[in-house]
């Protein structure tokens, strides 16, 4: 597919081709989106969430009172969890919350995110993202003039340092180096923005990918 390239001034930078095999699925698979996104919100998970079992609660060890004769249930500590002060039953404790997803599904799944924002229309091919200054005021004025108002960008193998600087305080625009690009912030953007790098990148990574 050929999709025009534009300048970041808003002005016309010829056009690029895309490949149909990346950029051109026309069936979306949701259910692949899906498990994406989940693979990798479990995976950023800290699972530092932990409570006290019995052998960590701090309380005396002495049983309650004698097996028999008291006409009660049998005890024999405080740290029961049925008891104030004792322990949590199957509580959480510090754990991984990663599982395995297939690196085949993985690729598929970026292929899917990226041809499912071609499709819509979302997405856009910058010449590139340099600019002189780092001035919010000034970037903010030329996205905005784009239509540019909830974006990721994707700036090639490194991001200028004048632009990142400029964008980090403009809410709703993330930017990112190619080693950065995944489907979930792919898709937590309304619009997606490549330079004529990181397209050659992405086209690169799943043609050594395919060659494999």
């Amino acid at each position: 597919m050929k999709l025009d390239v534009i300048t970041l001034d808003g002005g016309k930078g010829g056009s690029i081709e895309l490949s149909d095999a990346i950029f051109g699925i026309e069936e979306i698979r949701g259910d692949i989106l899906q498990r994406m996104v989940t693979w990798q919100l479990a995976k950023r998970r800290a699972g530092t969430h932990k409570v006290q079992v019995r052998n960590e609660v701090s309380r005396t060890g002495k049983k309650m009172y004698k097996q028999k004769g008291t006409g009660g249930a049998r005890h024999g500590s405080r740290r029961a969890a049925q008891f104030v002060g004792g322990a949590r039953a199957h509580g959480p404790v510090v754990r991984s919350h990663a599982f395995d997803l297939p690196k085949k599904v993985r690729a598929l799944a970026l292929r899917h995110a990226l041809s499912s924002k071609a499709k819509s229309g979302a997405l856009v091919v910058l010449d590139n993202v340099t600019v002189g200054e780092a001035k919010t005021a000034a970037l903010r004025a030329k996205l905005t003039g784009m239509g540019l108002t909830n974006v990721l960008v994707i700036a090639g193998a490194e991001v200028d340092a004048n632009f990142a600087r400029a964008a980090r305080n403009i809410p709703n625009v993330d930017v990112l180096p190619n080693a950065g690009l995944n489907v979930y912030d792919v898709l937590r953007r309304r619009t997606l923005v490549l330079t004529r790098d990181a397209v050659s990148a992405i086209e690169a990574r799943y043609a050594e990918q395919e060659a494999a």
